[in-house]
């Protein structure tokens, strides 16, 4: 709550002491700035990169050198099983059962291979139901799948906006129009958290709605999978995608993850496109004709695993592991809270908070919308060592990661809007 906050630089130190958390700052790599680590709140966007992870990729590069093709069976970390150690923790960290998860490809290939699984449009049932401004990579997704069809986008997506003068969704209102328009609903499609807004959906509630109206419910976690805890399974979920280089901190370009709950992915029956690396291992080398899937996520898996795209990811699992989600949540609700707290004290800097108040409807992410000069102040903060990103129009979005961000950041973070304030006025 607010007033368990102050704007005293002892706050900040006290609070880090007393953080349970504050030992895994030590576990990352930080951009330098002037001689010191810089204020990096942009883990939304890409993830620091864990100590652990050079001598993880120089392990696999090791079993390369020395054992060439043998180490798909031999060495410290078998390469013909290597997306099964992900699933432990990952599973955890999505809230479903390791036979319902799997690592592969990016999180876009892996939305098309999933919505050409669950997409399923016939006459009467053919509309995809999505927020408006969802991240274009869904935007574009949605956009060809319904012209795979021989559909007409403007008819068969419906986008669903805030009401007039509002930014956020309400969940009512998704609801509601999940059930005016459920007698045409195929796939309710949504952001777990709209990278724009920073606004977190009420996934169980979306996803009871669109059951109730016959359709399936899948979501986009890129901003969610590592910042809020989940339980896709006891939700219903019934798919749901993410990528692993954002809070994850699995590095540019890592493979992507995937959840398809067990009453769909222990169905071999189930339509998809097919690879030899999802084909069951017991029949997988007779090099036989026949798709034969495993029953379980993996048979969406199409290609040999990515082993040097997920080591970072095993690397940066295994702190998760260690830590928990509660851990994690907790830190990222006092944190992102002491956030909002000082950026209301500031003077003269002219800007809204667009994410919602409400902790349980967001993660470590604040959007600053700026009606002018939201450009220039976000040009100003990465010439003084602060790193966020900007998005038009006028957003500059703040993420302060628990796992590595410290109340001390965050406080350096306000003197120097402060001092944007102070030349302001």
């Amino acid at each position: 709550m607010p007033d368990s906050f102050d704007t005293s630089p002892e706050f900040p130190l006290q609070a880090d002491k007393a953080d349970e958390l504050a030992w895994c700052r030590s576990q990352f790599h930080f951009p330098q700035h002037e001689g010191r680590d810089t204020i990096y709140f942009c883990g939304n966007s890409l993830g620091l990169q864990p100590l652990s992870v050079e001598s993880a990729i120089q392990t696999e590069l090791e079993s390369w050198k020395q054992l060439a093709i043998a180490g798909y069976r031999e060495g410290p970390n078998p390469w013909l099983f290597y997306q099964e150690y992900l699933k432990p923790v990952l599973a955890k960290v999505v809230g479903a059962h390791e036979a319902e998860v799997t690592v592969m490809n990016t999180l876009t290939v892996n939305l098309h291979l999933l919505l050409l699984s669950f997409y399923r449009p016939s006459p009467q049932r053919f509309r995809i139901m999505m927020e408006a401004g969802a991240f274009p990579s869904d935007q574009y997704a949605v956009e060809t799948l319904v012209r795979h069809f021989g559909l007409d986008p403007a008819a068969a997506i419906i986008e669903l906006s805030p009401r007039a003068g509002e930014k956020l969704l309400r969940t009512e209102d998704i609801v509601q129009q999940i059930r005016d328009h459920g007698d045409q609903l195929a796939v309710v499609l949504f952001g777990g958290i709209n990278y724009y807004t920073g606004q977190f959906f009420d996934m169980r509630a979306i996803t009871e709605a669109a059951h109730a109206a016959g359709a399936v419910a899948g979501f986009d976690l890129a901003h969610v999978a590592g910042n809020i805890p989940l339980q896709l399974h006891d939700w219903n979920v019934d798919f749901a995608v993410w990528c692993s280089y954002k809070y994850l901190n699995a590095g540019p370009g890592a493979a992507g993850g995937a959840y398809i709950h067990e009453r769909f992915a222990g169905d071999a029956r189930m339509p998809r496109l097919a690879g030899w690396w999802g084909n069951d291992e017991k029949t997988r080398f007779k090099m036989e004709k026949g798709f034969v899937p495993k029953t379980n996520a993996g048979g969406w898996n199409i290609s040999t695993a990515q082993v040097f795209n997920m080591v970072s990811l095993k690397a940066a699992l295994e702190l998760f592991g260690k830590v928990g989600m509660e851990k994690i949540r907790a830190k990222s609700i006092r944190l992102t809270g002491y956030l909002e707290y000082l950026l209301y004290q500031l003077p003269g800097l002219k800007f809204e908070i667009i994410t919602p108040a409400d902790a349980d409807a967001r993660g470590a992410q604040l959007s600053l919308y700026f009606r002018e000069q939201g450009k220039e102040i976000h040009d100003r903060m990465l010439a003084n060592g602060i790193i966020v990103d900007y998005r038009e129009p006028g957003v500059i979005r703040v993420a302060p990661a628990p796992l590595y961000c410290s109340f001390g950041d965050v406080y350096r973070f306000y003197e120097i809007l402060r001092g944007f304030g102070d030349r302001e006025t």
